[in-house]
């Protein structure tokens, strides 16, 4: 799946005050380690590297793009690229750190438990990700997706995982020594026009749109525009309301 930074960091301030929010309920004060999985552009990683400037910082993701990005940003930090699925390091973090990059990741009653070892005895995991897929700006998507023009392309695309507290509260338990779990949605004012179109178009309807190319791909985009802008309509002030949920959870082992 392809990633564009420029695309993403549009709404930089949005996606980032989350991981602000995610970091404020960490306790650690001195973490000699520290990793953040799916770093994207490192604007999340900046925000670790301003907390523990004296932390061993690294920031892990799959996409070369977005690498590039974050080792022009001036985070000081080790980037890697890596397929998370399949990852494991070579020791353990005092703090392991994700913004909103577990959702694009299957099975999640395994991979949870698996990056929980990845942290020291006494150390944090903690990870934010968006649980929207049953608002418009996603069930519209299924629902062009499956339009006779372009089903059979779109029939295989990988969707975000669904997270919900209560399954999180289960598969972690075992495993933590505390939980802190909560959900918040952010009511998000966009500008301009297909203000969510361009909101989503950076993450969760990337993979549609790369699985379509030319008129298909045209005709999708028109048609879910349509229907996006139907369901979102533009305010009186040029502002478009685009309610948000996203679920966090701070394990400590």
């Amino acid at each position: 799946m392809s990633w564009n930074p420029e695309t993403y960091l549009t709404f930089a301030d949005q996606r980032t005050r989350p991981a602000a929010e995610l970091l404020g309920r960490v306790r650690a004060e001195h973490p000699a380690r520290v990793i953040d999985l799916g770093c994207g552009p490192g604007n999340s990683t900046g925000l670790l590297a301003a907390r523990w400037p004296k932390a061993q910082l690294e920031g892990l993701d799959s996409s070369a793009a977005m690498l590039a990005e974050a080792r022009a940003s001036g985070v000081p930090a080790t980037w890697m690229e890596a397929d998370l699925a399949g990852w494991a390091p070579a020791a353990p973090y005092d703090v392991i750190f994700s913004n909103a990059t577990l959702q694009w990741v299957a099975g999640q009653e395994s991979l949870l438990p698996r990056l929980m070892g990845f942290a020291k005895a006494g150390g944090t995991f903690a990870f934010q990700v968006p649980v929207n897929t049953d608002a418009p700006s996603h069930s519209l998507m299924r629902e062009t997706a499956h339009d006779p023009r372009w089903r059979e392309k779109l029939s295989s695309v990988r969707e975000i995982q669904r997270g919900r507290a209560e399954v999180y509260y289960d598969i972690l338990k075992p495993h933590a020594a505390s939980l802190d779990i909560w959900q918040t949605e952010y009511l998000q004012v966009l500008d301009g026009e297909d203000a969510v179109y361009r909101w989503v178009s950076g993450t969760g309807l990337r993979p549609f749109l790369d699985a379509l190319q030319g008129e298909a791909r045209d005709g999708f985009i028109a048609l879910y525009k349509t229907k996006l802008n139907a369901a979102y309509p533009r305010r009186a002030d040029g502002t478009t309301l685009f309610p948000f949920q996203r679920l966090f959870v701070v394990a400590q082992k």
